[in-house]
């Protein structure tokens, strides 16, 4: 049976830069958006309509991460080596809760989140955003996601889900490629460089070789164009995946002119993540990471902001992500105000959070806008995001969440 839902009574920030539109209303049938206008001109169905009313407040298209690690609570080594498996999981159906009440419909899960989970949330069974999954993310030996530790144990999450991650040479690369996309992926995540919170590198190191890299494009290319997202802060190693064909770059930290411009050439997508550089950054002040990681996480904070800025500048197509895993999950969106401190007007910064983001990761025909033909990812918030966007960042001014149609969180009375 077709059900009819009309959201209005708020004003309406579309997610492509419009102005925004007061008295607005929304006409949604079952999952999709069918007419978006001043509420006095939509056409109502002669149908039982459930109304929606927005209270006066501002209505926006559910935002979208996409680099994010729900499965991920901070990357503590006694985590793996102590817990019992199925608290993993536990935790996971929370950080995915956590994260769609704060306002984000759809994830690029950025590693670790495998099948199961994805499924899960499609059938109900826990409550979550739209999750695409790279389900392990590619390392060297040695590299940013190798796991070892110089005590000689593995402390890497094993269960069936998670295949063997770690490849050296463009044969083992090519068949780690093909089991990853076995596991259903449908994105494959690559570390080019090493990282801020690695034990056994740094985010100038570069990994992996551009052939390495032309392998992974290629056979992502070969199972129906699966595109590939690199984690890259070195200069060098960014360079060495732009060669290779990536289509999105994550973090950024060391960019140079000429990746730059080589971004802007091949239209690649970058993912600043903002929100774990400054949150890594207080609690290496507040002494709470592990030694190796204090002294980057503070330095890099200030060379990322400037690198990025400077992408920005240019012309560089920015999508928001922030790494929420790493750092807490449910403040996805403070990474708008950050991308406004770095140079992004509000509405830019909203723009960035949904439809550049939705282009990012290959759904803007299905989301990222609130225009006809949209599915229904719609959430509400009590502040004016264009005059007070940080108002954003904070869970409880998000008082109504709709993903597919369905309202999955509502505050309102």
């Amino acid at each position: 049976m077709t059900e009819y839902s009309l959201i209005h009574n708020g004003t309406l920030i579309n997610g492509t830069g419009d102005e925004p539109l007061l008295n607005a209303a929304i006409l949604i049938k079952d999952n999709e958006i069918v007419e978006v206008g001043e509420e006095n001109l939509i056409t109502l169905p002669d149908e039982e309509i459930k109304r929606v009313d927005a209270g006066g407040m501002f209505i926006l298209p559910g935002f979208i991460d996409t680099h994010m690690h729900l499965m991920a609570n901070g990357f503590k080594d006694k985590d793996t080596l102590y817990d019992p498996l199925s608290l993993y999981f536990y935790k996971g159906a929370e950080n995915c809760r956590k994260t769609i009440e704060a306002g984000v419909t759809t994830v690029r899960d950025a590693g670790l989140a495998d099948l199961g989970v994805k499924m899960a949330v499609e059938q109900g069974l826990i409550l979550g955003p739209r999750i695409l999954i790279c389900v392990m993310p590619l390392s060297i030996t040695g590299g940013h996601f190798d796991f070892w530790r110089a005590s000689g144990f593995d402390i890497k999450i094993s269960y069936p889900g998670l295949p063997e991650h770690i490849c050296d040479g463009v044969e083992e690369v090519r068949k780690r490629v093909r089991e990853i996309i076995r596991c259903k992926a449908d994105f494959i995540k690559v570390m080019v460089t090493g990282g801020v919170m690695s034990a056994n590198d740094g985010p100038e190191h570069t990994q992996f070789t551009v052939e390495e890299l032309k392998v992974m494009v290629e056979e992502g290319k070969n199972h129906g164009g699966i595109k590939v997202m690199a984690h890259g802060h070195g200069a060098e190693g960014i360079k060495n995946a732009l060669k290779a064909g990536a289509h999105s770059i994550e973090h950024g930290s060391y960019l140079d002119d000429e990746a730059i411009q080589m971004m802007i050439d091949k239209g690649t997508y970058l993912v600043p993540t903002f929100v774990v550089m400054h949150h890594n950054k207080k609690l290496a002040e507040a002494g709470a990471l592990p030694e190796w990681g204090i002294e980057q996480a503070i330095e890099i904070v200030d060379i990322h902001k400037k690198n990025i800025k400077k992408a920005y500048e240019a012309g560089v197509r920015i999508a928001m992500g922030t790494d929420c895993g790493v750092v807490s999950h449910g403040i996805n969106l403070e990474e708008l105000g950050f991308l406004c401190d770095m140079g992004m007007s509000a509405e830019e910064a909203i723009v960035a959070g949904t439809k550049t983001a939705a282009e990012c990761i290959g759904y803007d025909d299905k989301i990222g806008t609130i225009e006809e033909g949209k599915l229904a990812d719609v959430i509400i918030c009590k502040k004016d995001p264009i005059a007070h966007i940080r108002a954003l960042g904070n869970p409880d001014n998000i008082i109504l969440v709709m993903k597919d149609g369905k309202i999955v969180k509502d505050l309102r009375n």
